[in-house]
């Protein structure tokens, strides 16, 4: 057991990177205004999007564990639910 943690922890943040990735593009495609953002409202969307990992996370691991067929749109929707989370922290900082 303690042998493959490396692997289980390497894997993980594979899928972190990934999951990050994919939550920057969707946040780029469906927000364009992002463009126009200082460094500081990135700096909160960001912030916010880190906030929702771990929930997002424990959520994507659980229904690719119940479902593995449909692990792909388990992960877009995580993608999708961070996107979620920067897009209306920059909509907060715009107000």
């Amino acid at each position: 057991m303690i042998a493959d943690t490396p692997h289980r922890t390497d894997s993980l943040d594979t899928l972190g990177h990934k999951l990050g990735e994919a939550a920057l593009t969707l946040l780029v495609r469906l927000y364009p205004q992002v463009r126009q953002a200082s460094n500081a409202q990135l700096d909160a969307a960001c912030a916010a999007m880190r906030a929702q990992v771990g929930p997002v996370l424990d959520e994507l691991l659980t229904e690719a564990r119940e479902a593995p067929t449909v692990a792909h749109v388990a992960f877009q929707s995580a993608a999708l639910s961070l996107a979620q989370a920067g897009i209306q922290a920059l909509k907060d900082s715009r107000k």
